[in-house]
């Protein structure tokens, strides 16, 4: 079932696999230079092929049909230049009970795979929407290689840019004014999984630098990071002796093609934008002007322990910063289902995002 693309479309799977042929040679491509099995080849000569590992869904699709009454979703250009869309979620029941905080919501996937639409994040935000009691705005930005780092941050700046002109224009009658009808602009939460909440913590960081200059009417009170990947050159513990079952969704070795895929050519992974803690040239934790945090993290995850150092370096910075650790689950359980912890633990992880919005 095919997404409803509001942006610039991308190449479909199958016309690329009419450009592909055997033994891993495209047609007029090469040889592949980067694979992560079943999601993604990069041929030699910059030729990019994304596999069909999980379905994109249009915004009536799963829990948005067979409960209409209680979420309602639809799509929205954001950039017609660049091809950033967003899916907007909201509960139904908003508009009688007043309206609900705003979640900025960057999807997980090395920079390099996913999308909005992928059937796993429309029942996931559908869920968040309907128990959290929020409006989600879920970005569908740029990727690597094609378009590597920082676009996946200049994208995310551009849909808080986007929201504020929704914000500026809340009265106005349009195809966007149920949505905005039950949107409170002062109470923006950022947010993500893997590399969207990577992506959410760099354009928290920007957004507190003054990039897009005063917010007002949005007020971005936190920012929500499930999993946040990150990395760097020296490995933590967990990265090195946490056993990983088969098809995980995060091995060391995944997550260092990625990175080689996403950061700028020859940049090393204590570039800043991969290890904002440790990293070359990364600016000083306590000089950033940052909202509040929530770090959600998986226990049997490779960045497990990663995860702990960026909250344990925020709290010794001085920033308010809560976290909560899942046990039995590794990474990205909440959106592949992928342990058999994984449907309690994701409630667990939605009460959490609600606690966390609710007192802000």
């Amino acid at each position: 079932m095919g997404a409803l693309h509001v942006g610039e479309p991308r190449v479909s799977f199958q016309q690329q696999q009419q450009q592909v042929g055997k033994n891993g040679q495209g047609h007029g491509h090469g040889a592949v230079v980067e694979e992560i099995h079943g999601l993604i080849k990069v041929y030699r000569d910059g030729f990019v092929e994304r596999l069909p590992a999980i379905p994109d869904v249009p915004c009536t699709w799963g829990t948005t049909a067979s409960m209409p009454g209680v979420v309602i979703a639809r799509d929205a250009v954001v950039d017609r230049a660049t091809g950033v869309w967003a899916r907007l979620y909201a509960p139904a029941a908003a508009a009688a009970a007043g309206r609900v905080p705003v979640v900025v919501y960057f999807h997980g996937g090395g920079f390099c795979v996913g999308s909005a639409a992928w059937s796993c994040y429309h029942e996931f935000l559908a869920k968040l929407a309907a128990r959290a009691g929020c409006a989600v705005m879920s970005v569908d930005y740029r990727l690597a290689p094609e378009n590597r780092l920082p676009a996946a941050f200049d994208d995310g700046v551009t849909a808080v840019r986007w929201l504020r002109q929704q914000a500026a224009i809340s009265s106005a009658a349009d195809e966007l004014s149920w949505w905005r009808g039950r949107c409170r602009f002062d109470r923006v939460f950022l947010a993500g999984d893997s590399a969207g909440a990577t992506i959410a913590f760099h354009v928290a960081a920007r957004l507190g630098h003054g990039q897009l200059g005063a917010l007002t009417p949005l007020d971005v009170k936190g920012a929500i990071l499930i999993q946040p990947f990150f990395g760097g050159e020296t490995r933590t513990a967990s990265e090195k002796t946490m056993p990983q079952p088969p098809g995980s969704a995060l091995t060391l070795s995944t997550s260092d093609t990625y990175w080689r895929m996403s950061l700028p050519a020859g940049a090393t992974r204590d570039h800043p934008w991969c290890n904002p803690v440790t990293g070359r040239g990364a600016p000083r934790l306590d000089a950033l002007p940052l909202p509040d945090f929530l770090v959600c993290i998986s226990e049997q995850d490779i960045l497990r322990d990663r995860n702990l150092e960026l909250y344990r370096a925020l709290r010794r910075a001085g920033h308010s910063v809560e976290q909560a650790t899942y046990g039995g689950v590794g990474h990205a359980f909440q959106v592949l289902h992928n342990y058999h912890l994984s449907q309690p633990r994701t409630q667990e992880m939605l009460a959490h995002i609600k606690a966390f919005v609710s007192a802000r």
